[in-house]
């Protein structure tokens, strides 16, 4: 009691001083690169601009060459649709009738790859995207087939035009209808034994017409919930999804709140712990002034 420690006693022994420095340093390079390095970094704050929203895609259906001559639709559809859908388009007990549904239904069905589905696939076959057996025109020829079955009942295909629309009015609705199934993103969802669809390979014209015919368990939208204002403009908002702007800076790949949280707990927590560890060693670090009593 009452013996000077040596200088060397004094210093505190542990890991070097100038590595909390560093790993403090480091961490804050990190953070500054997840805040600024965003896709939307320039993008001005603010709510969604109320301006027409030409160029965000091309939204009416393209014009449909004539079917190749060597195509029949009638012959196409009985030997590829009828086996399920009936001879007539009124369905069997393996599948829904078509024939009333309308060129909506039809057209989303092909052009999406959804339909047919291969020869020996199970009753309950999950029902998913592909790429269409076949070309635009032969899917114009047996839409317009299957529709005269029905006597052209039914949906027909929604004229998509996006050159005057209102994205805050869509981005409404789109997270008021959609977003619960296919995420705020449009990157789609896990739902109970099924999935919804992402929306980033679905054209202007496939995504009007599953909101009007509600493929699947998908709830069909009548003019009496969607106008076609009212359309247009939400369909504009799932192409804006596209390539949005995204103004809190790295969009951490659209997953949500999830991986935003994380990123606060682990860096920021992670850079104040940093932070007391170094001041912490600092003072540790200086050498003490003893006094014999």
């Amino acid at each position: 009691m009452g013996a000077r420690p040596s200088p060397e006693e004094a210093r505190r022994p542990g890991v070097p001083t100038w590595t909390f420095p560093l790993l403090l340093a480091g961490t804050v390079a990190v953070v500054v690169a997840l805040a600024g390095l965003g896709p939307g970094r320039g993008a001005s704050a603010g709510a969604e601009p109320r301006v027409p929203a030409a160029g965000v895609a091309a939204g009416a259906a393209p014009d449909v060459a004539a079917a190749p001559s060597g195509f029949d639709a009638r012959s196409t559809y009985l030997g590829d649709c009828a086996i399920c859908h009936g001879v007539d388009g009124r369905g069997t007990s393996r599948a829904k009738a078509i024939a009333d549904r309308g060129a909506a239904d039809v057209d989303y069905a092909l052009s999406t790859g959804r339909m047919p589905l291969p020869p020996l696939a199970e009753r309950h076959v999950r029902i998913v995207r592909h790429p269409p057996r076949y070309s635009p025109p032969e899917v114009a020829a047996l839409v317009a087939y299957v529709s005269g079955l029905g006597g052209g009942s039914g949906v027909p295909i929604p004229h998509v035009d996006l050159t005057h629309t209102d994205l805050a009015q869509g981005g409404e609705l789109f997270r008021g209808q959609c977003a619960a199934c296919h995420a705020w993103a449009g990157n789609g969802g896990a739902l109970l034994n099924r999935e919804a669809p992402s929306l980033h390979r679905s054209t202007p014209t496939q995504i009007a017409e599953a909101v009007r015919v509600g493929p699947g368990t998908m709830p069909a939208f009548g003019e009496a919930a969607f106008t076609d204002d009212d359309l247009n403009s939400l369909v504009a908002y799932a192409r804006y999804l596209d390539h949005p702007r995204d103004r809190g800076g790295n969009a951490l790949w659209h997953l949500g709140p999830l991986p935003e949280g994380m990123v606060a707990w682990v860096f920021g927590i992670g850079l104040l712990l940093l932070t007391l560890l170094w001041i912490g060693e600092s003072a540790h670090s200086q050498p003490h002034t003893w006094r014999d009593p």
